[in-house]
């Protein structure tokens, strides 16, 4: 009878701890990332057959269940779906980055641009290396040029460009300059929206094949030898033909051969992606593609029937990798300074080449302006687990969230506040990239079920109860042995 009290009080102890288990999973069922408390009891050694009672094994978390993920249209917001845990620290006593793991993303950004947790850690994983504090862009870049991203395994990258406006700043050139690649405003308006469409287009094909070996573009240069017939150019039925592109481009005697020479070069400078240039002392025209790579039909070219001669000095090559890109960079920035234009353009780059190298994980800042890109706020935008902002039509890649997991996830240590700690059951941290997808403006929902937690108060309840009854019982059966006794 005596053991059976003892039986019994092991029992309350046990269903007791039952009962806190069940309510801390009751009170968190709204707890974001939040892992049931789950509770294992076993019986205790036996002495000649019978047993000596229950006691608790364990109270474990269910870190392998997935929560539901449910959609919050709150930007700064992530869900883990999958394994892993993300990684914040703080800064111990000793002033080094203490390192916890949580399931919990409800993150925000802190008033210095950094992304943190609701308890103020910082989240951990890859940030965009600031640019040159002069390249920022401001106010005065008001037009959107460009704006592209180049992902691949060794990085992560955004290039985008601005111009101040060209439209207000453009003037057709000095007409002394006739038959110097002359220009008129509206075919330099022509040039810029032209060169424009090319950059963006060679912007897409360097996002295509961001790790092809660089090489720049080539512009088509093409020669046309006019001194064999110019000096048959008069009288006004005299005329200068040449095609371009399928366009028949005419000129007639206009003066003298020489300036004939130089309208004729300015009605070929004025088409768009064009520029021409004569020599009239050796009538020697000289055509250029502006857009680099692109091949241009030149032929029959004539004075009065007389064919002449037409040779490209130089042929259009497309070139590849980033090659192709500054290549076309280089000539937009050159037609917008010959508008009265500026022109800027920003790459921020994430390097990933030491990604699986989570101690390298640092704080991710988020600020346009503290990363020299742009004065505005910008918009933040996560997907799956990589951050940009977007500032109007240009968007920037700000850093990567890193996530780990852990040979044995159940020996992590709870901390309390959603945070775990590495233990010696844990093993170390990892990359997990490969075992989840985060998802941007979601959050897991807490795994606690209120209707299964319902149920077990219930069944510890009356268990506790029961326990409660077997030693009144057996006291009242010391009682009457006690009674017989005397």
């Amino acid at each position: 009878m005596i053991g059976s009290l003892w039986n019994g009080i092991s029992g309350l102890n046990s269903f007791e701890k039952a009962l806190s288990s069940e309510s801390n999973n009751i009170s968190n069922v709204s707890t974001v990332g939040y892992k049931e408390d789950v509770i294992t009891f076993e019986d205790m050694m036996y002495n000649s057959r019978y047993g000596k009672g229950t006691r608790v094994e364990a109270v474990s978390k269910a870190m392998s269940q997935q929560g539901g993920i449910k959609l919050t249209n709150s930007d700064y917001d992530v869900a883990i779906e999958g394994k892993g845990y993300f990684i914040v620290g703080d800064l111990a006593d000793n002033g080094k980055v203490e390192r916890f793991y949580t399931r919990a993303g409800n993150f925000r950004i802190a008033e210095d641009g950094i992304l943190k947790t609701q308890n103020n850690m910082n989240i951990l994983g890859l940030s965009s290396v600031s640019v040159p504090a002069n390249t920022k862009f401001d106010d005065k870049y008001t037009e959107v040029i460009a704006s592209q991203i180049a992902n691949n395994s060794n990085a992560l990258q955004s290039i985008n460009a601005r111009s101040t406006n060209y439209l207000t700043t453009v003037t057709s050139d000095d007409i002394n300059n006739s038959g110097n690649n002359y220009k008129t405003k509206s075919a330099k308006i022509a040039d810029i929206q032209a060169l424009i469409t090319d950059y963006k287009n060679k912007l897409e094909l360097y996002a295509s094949n961001s790790t092809a070996t660089p090489s720049n573009s080539t512009s088509q240069i093409t020669n046309v030898n006019l001194s064999t017939s110019m000096a048959g150019l008069v009288n006004e039925s005299d005329i200068l033909k040449i095609t371009i592109n399928n366009n028949e481009i005419k000129q007639q005697f206009d003066t003298d051969i020489a300036t004939t020479l130089k309208k004729f070069s300015d009605k070929i400078s004025n088409i768009q992606g064009m520029s021409s240039s004569i020599d009239t002392s050796t009538g020697l025209l000289t055509i250029n593609s502006l857009i680099p790579g692109k091949e241009v039909a030149i032929k029959d070219a004539q004075i009065n029937g007389n064919f002449l001669s037409v040779t490209n000095t130089q042929n259009a090559i497309l070139g590849s990798g980033i090659g192709l890109v500054n290549s076309s960079k280089d000539v937009l920035k050159t037609a917008l300074e010959a508008a009265g234009a500026e022109f800027l353009d920003i790459t921020s780059t994430i390097s990933l080449v030491n990604q699986d190298n989570l101690t390298q994980a640092d704080k991710i800042q988020l600020s346009l302006s503290k990363l020299n890109l742009s004065n505005n706020i910008g918009t933040i935008e996560i997907d799956n687990g990589i951050i940009y902002s977007k500032d109007g039509e240009n968007k920037f890649v700000l850093g990567k969230i890193q996530t780990a997991n852990f040979i044995n996830e159940q020996g992590l240590s709870p901390q309390g506040n959603n945070l775990y700690q590495v233990s010696a059951d844990s093993g170390e941290a990892y990359n997990a990239r490969y075992q989840n997808k985060l998802v941007g403006s979601a959050l897991e929902q807490s795994k606690a079920n209120l209707s299964n937690s319902l149920t077990a108060l219930l069944i510890y309840q009356k268990a506790f109860e029961a326990n409660s009854k077997s030693i009144t019982t057996s006291d009242d059966m010391l009682q009457t042995a006690i009674q017989l006794k005397k």
